[in-house]
């Protein structure tokens, strides 16, 4: 619950509502205003009631799943249309709730808001817009009015979800079948038959090779393929003639002294017991575990292996550490002992709203500005790299002048007057990486598009600036078996290794069935033998996959095998040697958390209907429509 801790996201921190569509990715989504309803407008791809959807809605909440790193081109589709459903779900909420009457309160918004940002307020005392704003801001990286739409918006699908969810229960067969579900367990004797472990036993002939080669030719065609010389003005060489004097670093340290200031900060970790959603009494019981826990931690426990068995929090597998922390990023009771508590020590029981925290102190660092000396290497390193993408840019225009004005200048020639590098590159097919001209967007289409012996002008990489010049061009032809002998092998042999994986699999099952010792066919088969942990219909076996695949093994009686079981290329083999069924004294102890859990999948099963179902409706009445060719344009390259 580090990020819970941490408060960046709207969607962790508002826990009471239903998390759906996009942010089930952690994306936090906001109307931004329209000012047109023609659907047809190139700026719009979806229009709800009155409301519309524009190109730059979509493109503006993409933009910010890529502040933490690109999406692939690949799942752009994916996420475009995710964030496209979400928008549009929240319009049609806002269009139902006008056609139902329901409606967000003043009170209740401000209520949510206390809960949300509670240091905002001193009691029922509002401290102040210039401090509410910083808050916001520093917790949810978002302006106030950013932040009070998206309140609003929660409190909106609350209400919905109420009214979709409110009748719904979980009958006692249902809990009692979950929680068959989740107790009955099995423990599996199994071999897991992998074709790249079979390859060596595959052998291949050249006729084998041809004729494979001949039913499949279709499939084998050498792309165009380029020669092309290159002559690189690499950063290096530009860092190299950028030099960074002492005045330089005074002047940059003394104009940037605010960024050298360090707070107050802990290093600290924690063990978590989750709290939320619970009864008293089931917190009480909580509180319990937590403080035998915190009687170990201080009584000699190790605290990191303590948190690595008890804590409920992602940062359990680091031993609890959450690294350094400064004030204002936690929530105040966690802030509030982590920065009390002396280094090394360990704190009593911390209750938060999110449960409750065992604290350990590794470190604290008072608040102070870093020395010249001590920063001193990250200025010049900064400085040199920005005087060597100024010189960079200057010599670049000097490079494209020098190729205008010259035309078809040798690539070599110009390479000796601007002092760069040069190269050659050959049959460089498309999308091949270049590693030696580093990356960037414009690279391969200079590759491509260039007609033989023109110089393009600089490309700006992340190594410096690049000239290209296409030296020969091989046009795409279908492949003869010369040209890709090595990747028809590698296809042969692997579907051979398929078949060999699906013959000893069943071969393995079809002589065990019959009474042969499982574990004594499958040696003979080259293959070994496994035994799995205990697992539920709910778990998983290494190197295998979900238990969900070997449903029937929870139906067959002990030393039973079952069917050879292909899980995509690989294949299973596996015998029961062990059931454990259900402890029907455990049942009782369980069956309010199971409870619990059957009727939220029930009414998550049932959101996401009405979901569908009011999207299907507003579709039919006329009132949702989509321009399928902006849609289109949203998934092109250049969002990505």
């Amino acid at each position: 619950m580090w990020d819970a801790l941490r408060e960046k996201k709207l969607g962790v921190r508002i826990m009471l509502g239903v998390v759906v569509g996009i942010l089930g990715i952690g994306m936090l989504l906001y109307l931004v205003p329209q000012g047109t309803t023609d659907l047809n407008s190139a700026e719009n791809v979806a229009q709800v009631g009155d409301q519309t959807i524009s190109v730059l809605d979509v493109q503006d909440q993409l933009s910010k799943i890529t502040r933490n790193g690109q999406i692939p081109p690949a799942l752009l589709p994916l996420y475009t249309q995710q964030v496209l459903d979400n928008l549009i779900f929240e319009k049609s909420l806002v269009l139902e709730s006008e056609r139902l009457g329901l409606r967000v309160t003043d009170e209740e918004h401000a209520d949510l808001l206390k809960k949300l940002v509670p240091a905002a307020f001193t009691g029922d005392s509002f401290i102040g817009m210039d401090r509410y704003s910083a808050e916001v801001q520093t917790r949810f990286q978002m302006t106030v009015p950013e932040f009070e739409a998206e309140v609003k918006k929660e409190l909106l699908q609350q209400k919905f979800q109420q009214i979709v969810t409110d009748g719904i229960t979980a009958s006692d067969d249902e809990v009692r079948e979950e929680f068959r579900r989740e107790n009955e367990k099995i423990k599996l004797d199994y071999v897991s038959i992998k074709p790249e472990d079979l390859l060596s036993k595959v052998e291949v002939s050249d006729s084998d090779l041809a004729a494979f080669f001949d039913k499949n030719k279709a499939q084998y065609v050498v792309p165009e393929r380029r020669s092309v010389g290159y002559a690189v003005l690499s950063l290096a060489q530009l860092r190299q003639r950028s030099p960074v004097t002492e005045d330089d670093e005074k002047i940059f340290y003394q104009g940037h002294i605010d960024k050298y200031k360090l707070e107050d900060r802990a290093h600290v970790a924690h063990i978590l017991f989750k709290t939320v959603g619970m009864t008293d009494a089931q917190a009480a019981e909580v509180r319990k575990k937590a403080e035998d826990v915190l009687n170990k931690a201080k009584h000699g426990g190790k605290f990191a292996d303590l948190a690595k068995q008890y804590s409920e929090d992602t940062s359990k597998d680091k031993g609890g550490d959450l690294g350094w922390i400064v004030r204002g990023q936690t929530v105040p009771e966690f802030e509030a002992a982590a920065f009390s508590l002396p280094k090394g020590s360990i704190s009593d029981l911390v209750k938060t709203q999110y449960g409750f925290h065992i604290i350990q102190v590794l470190d604290r660092e008072t608040a102070r500005t870093q020395t010249l000396d001590e920063v001193k290497a990250a200025i010049i390193n900064q400085l040199q790299q920005e005087k060597a993408e100024q010189l960079g840019e200057s010599i670049s225009a000097q490079i494209a002048d020098e190729i205008r004005r010259s035309g078809r200048i040798p690539i070599e020639e110009l390479a000796k007057k601007f002092n760069m590098t040069t190269g050659e590159a050959k049959l460089v097919e498309a999308n091949q990486p270049l590693p030696e001209l580093g990356n960037a967007p414009g690279l391969m289409d200079g590759i491509f598009h260039q007609r033989v012996g023109d110089l393009g002008a600089p490309i700006h990489t992340d190594i410096g600036y690049v000239v290209l010049s296409v030296k020969e061009i091989q046009p795409s032809h279908p492949a003869t078996l010369a040209e890709v002998r090595d990747r028809v092998s590698s296809d042969l042999r692997h579907g051979k290794a398929v078949e060999l994986a699906k013959v000893r699999a069943e071969e393995l099952a079809k002589r065990a069935k019959a009474g042969e010792n499982f574990a004594a066919v499958a040696k003979a088969l080259g293959l070994t033998v496994k035994t799995s942990e205990p697992i539920a219909r709910t778990g998983s076996i290494p190197d295998v996959g979900s238990a969900k695949q070997f449903a029937a093994a929870f139906i067959l009686p002990v030393g039973q095998t079952g069917d050879a079981l292909a899980l995509g290329s690989n294949w299973a083999v596996y015998r029961v040697a062990q059931h454990d069924p259900v402890n029907q004294d455990d049942f009782a102890k369980q069956k309010t958390k199971i409870e619990e859990q059957v009727l939220q999948q029930k009414r998550q099963t049932a959101y996401n209907l009405f979901r569908t179902a009011l999207k299907t409706r507003l579709i039919q009445q006329g009132q949702l429509r989509l321009n399928a060719e902006n849609l289109k344009r949203l998934t092109t390259p250049a969002l990505s």
